[in-house]
Parts: C-alpha cells; structure tokens; sequence
C-alpha cells in the first residue's frame, strides 16, 4: 500500500491498537510488555483512568481558546510546576523542542540585553535536545544534523561532564551567555555524569554570571526518583525545560524560569498558539495530582534497582556486556558490540525496547510498572540479549 505520510520514521512492523498500563497490544491483539513507555512519555502507563478523565471532563467543556486570553488551568499548572520546581515563571508550548528553543531565546535574550551582539550557549557531545533547526544545531550529533547545513550558530559544544572543558570555554569565549546540559543524556546513551558534575556546572555559571540551563525532557516528572533529575544535587538552574511525561501522552512543554532569567522574556519576545491550553493543562494537572496521591516517584528508585541488578545477575557472566547503568527507571545496558538488532528480536518476544548510540540498550518503562513486570522484563531482556550475542 502506498502511504501519504513522510517517510521520517524507520517504524517497527506493528501498529499497535490499544493499552492498559504498561502492556500494549497490536491491532492482530498480540501483547507487549512497553519497557519504552512511547520514549520517556507514558510514566502513568496508558489509559490511566485519572487521565482519562481529565481529558473527558475537559474536551466537554473548552479545548482551545488560544493565549489571546486567561487561562485558569494553565494558571494552576504553572503555581504547581514553581511549587515542585522551585523556578518563579513558566512558558508553555507543546514539545520538548519547543521548551529549549524557549531557552535558546531566552539565552540570547538574555545576552542582547547584557549588550552580547552574537551570544553563545556552550553544549555536550552526545546531547540531544530536539529536531528543530534551532534545537538540532545544539544536538552533538553530527548523523542527525547531516544534509541540514547551514546550522544555527551560536553554539560551542564541549565534552559531557567535563567541567574543566567547560570553563575552558568560557575563557576563551567572551560572548557565552548560558550552559545548556541534560543532567543525564538519553539518546546519547544514558550517560550518567559524576555526581556532583551539575553543582560543578552551577558553580560555574555563577561564577561567571551565565545562565545554567538544564534540559530535563527525558529526566523530568518522576523518571529518576525525584521530581526532577537535578534535585538530586539540591541545586536549582536558572531555566529548566520539561515536556513528555508532563502530559502522559498529551503534547505538552514547559520552559521554567528562575530569578533574573524569569525576567526576560516579556510580552511579544515568544508565543505559542496551542501551548497550555485547557486540554493539554488538564492532562498535566491530572499527572501533577497522581504523582502527589501515590508513591511512584520515591518508587522508582527501588524499581530502577531492580531492573539493573536483575539484568546484572542474569548477564553476570556474559563478556558482551560492558556496562549496566541506571538513576531511577531510566536504564542503559551498554554492549560491546552494536546490537540494534535487538530491538526486533525483543519485539519478537512481546517486549518494547530502544537502542542507542547503536551499542546500548535503553529501557524507560512506566512507573507503574509492578514487580511481576519487572521480573518479566528482566528475564526476557537477559534471554535476548543472551541469545544474541551467542550467535556473534
């Protein structure tokens, strides 16, 4: 058959039809266990039936007003995102790319007005922080940037978690407004930093008066057992991004921002025309709620554990394996050897998983996974991996 959709996506062979929690089916009513959760999104599992109401509710009452106007629910998401945040204001859009390019704008905003004609922001190797022009010229990966030339300037990137490069840059750049860093890299391969690497970068930014950026799109919303990746170190950046778990499914961005940062974009410097309306505020809202009523947030921690120690017994002896590394439910087992083939052999065997940086597999399951799932996606992960790497 012909399809009129834009062959952007290398799709897997299934369409998948409906969910409940974390299992999936396809439309041939096969079953899988999601370990991806739609890419960091679904932290709530599918059709969480808080969301589901919320969206039901909603749709029956006022969808889209445009931000012509008040709108009291987005008033509501941004006194609760600031309470759990810490930030003081909050931009909303529709995507994770549209968050940082919010804080590119801001950045250089925030340059202009320190009298800074062509602003910097330092980056990392290995980061990922959208597809847009903007966001992909800041992404340290040359594959995906490739064809796209001329890219948008204004951007030094640096080695991940390398605090000396970072103020080497610095130094030898009198334009740098800002540090934009993830405070861990998903698609660069769940890279993990030093723990104190952002209090390292926040001292820095202080230091030299710079904004500290942090892009928490794959990390935010409960995902490594806070709130946010970077209340681990109790520090608190200047601008924050968030988007995907936000809405559970519902697209839906953030751009939060703190202090002087919290100051510069004003009336007619950004816009959106869907972000946060009533709908998508809803969803997140309903998110905001759930997260408070349970213990899924502190659970991940323990459930992030399990995983990896789990896939570290069954794969003791394996000599592929080169690393298995974790923060919460956010898990990267590192081969030594590509394995992108692994993917469809999981999916084979009823389990959804990503590999990145072609040599490492990347499991982001829903935190409400239990511990029947848990077991379940231990030891059909290990299974796979060992039979694969048994015929290399």
């Amino acid at each position: 058959m012909t399809s009129h959709i834009m062959p952007t996506y290398g799709r897997l062979p299934i369409t998948l039809d409906r969910g409940q929690g974390a299992w999936l089916w396809d439309k041939d009513n096969n079953r899988y266990l999601d370990a991806l959760s739609g890419i960091a999104v679904c932290n709530l599992g599918h059709a969480h039936p808080a969301v589901h109401k919320a969206l039901c509710d909603q749709s029956a009452r006022l969808i889209h007003t445009s931000n012509l106007y008040g709108i009291e629910l987005q008033e509501t998401l941004a006194n609760r995102l600031c309470a759990k945040s810490g930030m003081d204001n909050v931009f909303f859009c529709n995507s994770g790319a549209e968050a940082n390019e919010a804080a590119i704008k801001l950045a250089r905003r925030y340059g202009f007005d320190r009298g800074i004609e062509r602003p910097a922001i330092i980056v990392m190797e290995k980061s990922f922080h959208g597809r847009t022009l903007a966001t992909l010229s800041a992404t340290g990966n040359a594959k995906i940037q490739q064809g796209f030339a001329p890219l948008v300037e204004g951007f030094i990137r640096v080695p991940y978690n390398d605090l000396d490069a970072i103020e080497q840059a610095i130094l030898a750049n009198d334009n740098i407004v800002a540090v934009l860093v993830e405070p861990i890299q998903g698609e660069g391969g769940v890279n993990i930093p030093a723990p104190d690497f952002l209090n390292g970068v926040r001292f820095l930014c202080d230091q030299y008066n710079i904004l500290m950026m942090l892009d928490e799109v794959q990390t935010g919303v409960g995902r490594t057992g806070l709130f946010l990746a970077h209340q681990h170190n109790t520090i608190s950046p200047d601008v924050c991004t968030l988007a995907k778990a936000l809405g559970n499914g519902v697209p839906i961005g953030a751009c939060m921002a703190k202090g002087q940062a919290a100051k510069i974009l004003t009336a007619g410097t950004h816009g959106s025309t869907f972000g946060g309306n009533p709908l998508a505020c809803s969803a997140a809202l309903a998110v905001l709620d759930t997260l408070d009523e349970t213990d899924l947030i502190d659970q991940a921690k323990n459930k992030g554990t399990a995983i990896s120690q789990g896939l570290a017994r069954q794969l003791a002896d394996s000599p592929h394996v080169h690393e298995i590394r974790h923060k919460g439910m956010m898990i990267g087992v590192e081969l030594k050897q590509p394995c992108g083939a692994l993917v469809c052999l999981a999916l084979a065997q009823g389990l959804l998983i990503n590999v990145t940086q072609e040599n490492t597999i990347r499991l982001l399951p829903p935190l409400i996974m239990d511990d029947e799932q848990i077991n379940l996606l231990v030891d059909t992960l290990s299974t796979v991996i060992q039979d694969f790497t048994a015929q290399q």
